[in-house]
């Protein structure tokens, strides 16, 4: 019942509380949420953003009531909540699904003998309360990124009572989660898999703050970034809990070193070409929205852009996109953007993102579950 209450609060709350404001990926490729539906299906059942462990919990049910109170305003916690309800881009349930793989392509240890095999090991895969670790992690830092600048907040947004309410769900709705993505990982009781998960939230925190460092001088003419710390900062924010996580349930089966390093790579590599993937589309699909176009001055496409074009250039063609107004005109810019070599350098980053991951999963034995780890791998580097 608690389920079924916390699930209709939500839905309530999200269907009279529509905005545009997302802080999830931007589409990915049509056929990948058949590629993900598909893998779900050779796990045995469909992931969840978090075990029903933390969704029967009183606490969980009361965040959605308190939750209930923002619709009506702009606060970014609505939209987390919706994404977490409508994931219909299969971006919350992927890592936790990729971890899943991962154990199943895999599979025992060859020095682990049979009647050593975990007792919780279910069709080869060990342990699920790893992916569950995984994906309230990355869950609870979206739910703390919701958290806005009330400095900036203006009448539109909301009463500010209501922003500063939503401000303090987030925290504790975030740290709720943390917290028990901190319980089950103790749980697992391997100190080596404790180190590599908490070293992921570290990169976690460090890439979201070089993403907030970097917005702060968004619409800025600074030229302090180019592709190689792009990919550094992106993996950190994007890329790090699914790479560690990969090895962790490697490390868990007591594969060696070598089996953990083609895991991590895995993640790695397939969460670049994620992002890499989410940034192109704005810029190799034609939008149908009447919504006004806007990108981050530091995705990739736009990175890759103004290394070719030169700061100075770029510093032109900036200006050549100002209304007179002085606002920026994103479409402008953004077909300024397309006619260069940044959007195909993006593409052909992607393509080699997507083709490493694949490299380093073809020592795992032939299974379903490699053929779906390589069919992910192939819908990140289509457009």
């Amino acid at each position: 019942m608690t389920v079924i209450w916390f699930r209709l609060s939500c839905i309530s709350l999200l269907n009279r509380g529509q905005r545009n404001i997302s802080i999830f990926s931007n589409a990915t490729p049509s056929n990948f949420n058949k590629v993900v539906s598909d893998a779900e299906k050779i796990v045995g059942y469909p992931t969840s953003f978090v075990s029903l462990r933390c969704l029967l919990s009183d606490e969980l049910s009361n965040v959605a009531m308190h939750v209930r109170k923002l619709v009506g305003t702009k606060h970014p916690l609505l939209s987390t909540a919706r994404g977490l309800i409508y994931d219909s881009r299969n971006n919350l349930r992927m890592r936790g699904l990729v971890v899943l793989l991962m154990s199943k392509a895999a599979g025992p240890s060859q020095h682990t003998a049979s009647d050593h095999l975990p007792q919780d090991m279910v069709s080869g895969i060990y342990p699920r309360n790893l992916a569950e670790v995984t994906e309230l992690i990355h869950t609870a830092f979206l739910v703390h990124r919701g958290i806005i600048n009330l400095k900036e907040w203006t009448n539109s947004d909301g009463p500010l009572k209501d922003m500063q309410f939503g401000n303090k769900m987030s925290v504790l709705s975030g740290d709720f989660l943390l917290a028990n993505a901190c319980t089950g990982l103790a749980q697992l009781n391997n100190t080596k898999v404790v180190e590599l998960i908490s070293s992921a939230i570290g990169d976690l925190v460090q890439g979201n703050y070089h993403e907030i460092h970097n917005s702060l001088e968004d619409n800025s003419l600074t030229d302090e970034i180019n592709m190689v710390t792009w990919e550094e900062q992106t993996f950190l924010s994007h890329g790090a809990l699914l790479a560690k996580s990969c090895q962790a349930a490697m490390e868990l089966a007591k594969h060696d070193k070598d089996a953990q390093g083609l895991a991590y790579k895995y993640g790695k590599h397939l969460s670049l070409g994620h992002k890499l993937n989410s940034d192109l589309q704005l810029f190799v699909k034609s939008s149908c929205s009447a919504d006004p176009v806007t990108f981050s001055f530091n995705s990739a496409p736009v990175v890759f852009h103004r290394q070719i074009v030169g700061q100075e250039r770029w510093c032109h063609q900036l200006q050549q996109a100002k209304t007179i107004g002085r606002q920026m005109d994103y479409t402008k810019l953004r077909s300024t953007i397309k006619l260069e070599k940044g959007v195909t350098s993006t593409i052909d980053l992607c393509r080699y993102h997507g083709n490493k991951a694949l490299e380093s999963i073809q020592c795992f034995p032939s299974s379903e579950a490699r053929s779906a780890l390589e069919n992910i791998a192939r819908a990140v580097t289509k457009f």
